[in-house]
């Protein structure tokens, strides 16, 4: 292994992944629609942009994992094999694939691009990671259910085997995401990249009796709710340490391709953080779980690296299906730093916090535009004037304008201003 492991994030599209870089993953994921688990999500990368990004990311030396992670059907043979070799001349870093038929095809066709095992099959033992290390996988990244401990043992078997695992993020009610319940009700097939989310509504339950074709309805119980599937989202930022002190374990994966730009933000940067902080010596869980909280989630769980699966009673969410953080996004800077686009309710006269890529700067000042001072370690912008780079000037301006709005300064690239959840319901007219 690395003396330091990677920490590797989502990007669902070119602006997520030069967030998820400046924010401080060491490596992406992602593709474009084809094959990949994230159809959806994935038609925000077309060839070109995808190109653009694997380019942006190697002249900052860092790397590009494209994901082919679906399942094939017999009649999408020949496409996988034209799509791998597109891939392959991309010269992504890696190639994500879940099917050991895949694996010898990738390795065939593009024998010079390492092979990573994604986690939909499912590895939990060294049995199975010896047979996909034999076949040519270099990484691979384990079943989300497996713990510290197999990992450990799988390592001491094939030492020079990467091994990657899942510390944030949606969880799956399935096994590793082995899961019909989408395509049984929709015809959405979650394996080949159309999941419906089918596990995060609500159901209501029924008793049947044969014998007399009667049929009621099962009551719920107060304060409970009926999310029956819906699982916590995982959050393993305070258990780092542990995680990095195995010395097993090569690359930290953030999940999250159709996720907000803030959250690949925000998240990035908590991780990175604590892995830093982990190898100073300064490790602060608090710290990391405060900007976490930050997001929107399902609640969280530290799901079941480090602890069986029997042994949690806290895994899953039965009353929602999402839930505010303590913050809300007020706007994103553009890549060039000049200014912002909205994405909550501003008006002349609020003061917003600047939240800044890893290892950025911001200039204070006082001008007409608005006023950016240091308070406690953290950066605020007041907002004094709001005016387009079209001058067009606003009192307010509203979540969906696409205007431009100059800043006082040039901000670093996708800087993101933000404020506390409370104030922005309040703006809505709404309490939290």
């Amino acid at each position: 292994m690395n003396n330091y492991a990677e920490l590797l994030a989502p990007a669902g599209n070119l602006e997520k992944l030069k967030i998820a870089l400046g924010y401080g993953a060491d490596a992406v994921y992602g593709s474009t629609s084809t094959f990949s688990l994230r159809i959806r999500s994935g038609k925000d990368f077309d060839m070109e942009s995808y190109a653009e990004g694997i380019e942006y990311a190697h002249s900052l030396g860092k790397k590009v994992y494209s994901t082919v992670n679906s399942f094939p059907f017999n009649s999408q043979i020949k496409l996988y094999k034209n799509h791998i070799a597109k891939m392959a001349e991309l010269e992504p870093d890696a190639l994500i694939v879940s099917s050991p038929g895949i694996v010898k095809l990738a390795a065939e066709i593009a024998p010079d691009i390492p092979i990573h095992l994604s986690t939909q099959a499912n590895v939990m033992n060294a049995l199975d990671a010896q047979v996909f290390y034999d076949l040519g996988v270099k990484r691979i990244i384990v079943a989300r259910e497996i713990s510290l401990k197999d990992c450990e043992a799988i390592k001491s078997v094939i030492p020079d085997l990467e091994l990657e695992v899942f510390v944030h993020g949606s969880m799956c009610f399935a096994y590793s995401g082995r899961c019909l319940v989408s395509a049984l009700q929709t015809g959405r097939v979650p394996n080949r990249g159309s999941c419906a989310n089918d596990c995060r509504f609500p159901y209501e339950i029924y008793a049947h009796n044969r014998e007399s074709g009667t049929t009621f309805r099962l009551e719920e119980e107060s304060e409970v709710g009926t999310y029956i599937m819906n699982a916590k989202d995982m959050n393993m930022a305070s258990h780092i340490d542990e995680i990095l002190a195995s010395g097993v374990i090569d690359s930290l994966k953030i999940e999250g391709r159709t996720k907000s730009p803030y959250y690949a933000g925000v998240v990035t940067k908590a991780y990175r953080h604590a892995i830093d902080d982990y190898y100073a010596g300064e490790f602060d869980a608090s710290k990391y779980q405060a900007e976490l909280e930050t997001t929107q989630n399902r609640g969280f769980s530290d799901a079941y690296l480090t602890s069986r699966p029997f042994e949690r009673n806290d895994t899953q969410s039965h009353g929602f299906t999402i839930q505010n953080g303590t913050h809300q996004v007020a706007a994103l800077v553009s890549e060039d730093g000049k200014t912002w686009r909205c994405k909550d309710k501003s008006c002349i006269g609020d003061k917003v916090e600047i939240v800044l890529p890893v290892g950025a700067t911001v200039e204070l000042v006082d001008n007409e535009y608005g006023m950016i001072e240091e308070i406690d370690g953290k950066y605020w912008l007041t907002l004094k004037k709001i005016v387009s780079i079209k001058g067009k000037e606003f009192e307010c301006i509203h979540s969906g304008d696409l205007n431009d709005i100059v800043l006082p300064t040039t901000l670093p690239s996708y800087a993101i201003l933000r404020r506390g959840i409370d104030e922005a319901l309040t703006k809505k007219g709404l309490t939290q």
